[in-house]
């Protein structure tokens, strides 16, 4: 039942029993379950209903947590007066506080998320750059950075490279791609020098050593979803696809053997890769179309770039079927377009964030309105203008503190949904959970500050009124 008298004068409804905690709890840990589970038809959709069950739970939640908190709060600000009013509004209209804050929780949480996520998706962008661009300068055919593989150099433009004055070491590699399923695009195929596997590629675990009698190829993780090429077991769809340009009697008996599993965010479809003398051993064609070059030190690529091009005129009659690329000038470019295409989700955040405070703000209007006899009470008690907004601005604090901190919470738990389940189930590949603190924090801050703002402003018609007559309409 309803406390009339408090009702009647607007003071909110009585405080709920444990059901909504226990519903609170339970939305919770449903969500915690159905992000354990597999995908359908290769779409998350349980990770989406555990990312709303989480939202749910957690703003339903909120009286428990506002009580929780500022019955804590409440005795460390008794002898101090604007304080206690400001906590002990919040502590006693705690309903009225979560449904104010749930669209700023809401928003939060969802900004939180976002953001957390993007920070881990651009730190982990950039380590695998670190790790798949280890040379200074590369050069390749023109056409191989598409789907075309017909272009290759010739054994002896490769050695005339490696003579350029500058160029202190030089990788090859070969890229070329096979169709492991008629129903499915092409895979990547990468046979490169392989020497120390936990430095040339970005390794998710360990790798471990391929039995004797087989191949060890190195595959990326959506070969894994989407071809089962687990760490450890022989990976078969690739014996047929060699069988056309094997040389005879160069298949390994013990088959291709998945030896790692590594990152790769720039092929979605999977690649696969392998040593490049098992390459040329088992097909005997040992044409290359990539080089990867180590500069001595304090050597400028300008000078290396002229020779190369003018060896490729020299031998081919144009020096326009080679590019150039500096790993300096490829990560730039992939961080810029990162950066370009996720710089709409921080206009999304703000906008999101700018409802929750809207709601917040139209709460306190209806609010103010409603306790203007309890404004003109303060009023004739004593307090002025500024103490009874000073108090409106604490109560908008109180509740965007709350909001903050469970919108942190909230936030938290969905980003790891999001990046240890959705991302997976999505797109195939994994990245570390990397959180901006300082990025985080200061985010809060903004929304507090703007929901002390909001309160104070909408605080300020109230404390208007004149104070005898509100008394005066009390009963």
């Amino acid at each position: 039942s309803l406390p009339l008298a408090q009702t009647l004068k607007g003071l909110g409804a009585a405080p709920s029993g444990g059901r909504k905690g226990r519903l609170s709890l339970g939305l919770m840990v449903a969500g915690a379950l159905l992000a354990l589970t597999p995908p359908v038809f290769g779409i998350p959709l349980a990770a989406y209903v555990s990312v709303a069950f989480l939202l749910v739970g957690g703003i339903t939640a909120l009286p428990w947590l506002i009580g929780l908190l500022y019955d804590a709060l409440s005795p460390l600000v008794a002898r101090h007066l604007l304080p206690l009013l400001a906590v002990e509004r919040a502590r006693r209209v705690r309903e009225s506080a979560a449904v104010a804050v749930s669209g700023v929780v809401a928003s939060l949480s969802l900004a939180v998320a976002l953001t957390v996520m993007v920070a881990s998706f651009r730190d982990s962008v950039t380590q695998w750059l670190d790790v798949v661009l280890p040379a200074q300068l590369y050069v390749r055919t023109a056409g191989t950075v598409g789907s075309s593989d017909t272009a290759y150099f010739s054994p002896e433009f490769v050695q005339g490279v490696a003579r350029v004055p500058g160029v202190k070491r030089m990788g090859v590699q070969r890229f070329s791609t096979l169709l492991l399923d008629a129903g499915r695009p092409p895979v990547a195929l990468l046979a490169r020098g392989i020497s120390e596997p936990a430095k040339d590629f970005p390794l998710v675990g360990n790798a471990v050593p391929a039995p004797a009698g087989s191949i060890a190829i190195y595959v990326s993780e959506p070969m894994v979803d989407l071809y089962g090429a687990r760490l450890g077991s022989v990976f078969a769809p690739l014996g047929p696809a060699f069988a056309a340009s094997a040389q005879p009697g160069a298949m390994p008996a013990g088959g291709f053997f998945v030896a790692g599993i590594w990152r790769d965010y720039s092929r979605q479809t999977g690649a696969i890769a392998m040593d490049q003398r098992d390459f040329a051993r088992l097909t005997g064609d040992e044409r290359v179309n990539d080089l990867a070059l180590w500069l001595d030190d304090g050597v400028e690529d300008a000078p290396v770039r002229q020779a190369i091009s003018t060896l490729a005129l020299r031998q081919s009659g144009s020096d326009g079927l080679v590019e150039f690329s500096s790993a300096g000038q490829i990560r730039a470019i992939s961080l810029k377009i990162f950066d370009r295409s996720f710089a709409v989700t921080y206009w999304l955040q703000a906008v999101a964030i700018a409802i929750g405070l809207f709601g917040v703000a139209a709460s306190f209007s209806a609010q103010v309105l409603a306790r203007r006899k309890e404004f003109g009470l303060l009023a004739h008690l004593g307090l002025t203008r500024r103490q009874v907004l000073t108090v409106v601005a604490g109560e908008g604090a109180a509740w965007t503190f709350i909001g903050s901190i469970a919108g942190l919470l909230l936030g938290f738990a969905v980003s790891v949904v999001l990046i240890h389940v959705v991302n997976p189930q999505s797109f195939h590949w994994t990245m570390d959970l990397l959180v901006p603190w300082l990025r985080l924090f200061a985010l809060c801050a903004a929304v507090v500050v703007a929901g002390t703002v909001t309160a104070w402003l909408a605080g300020r018609a109230a404390a208007r009124q004149d104070a005898v007559l509100a008394v005066k309409e009390d009963w």
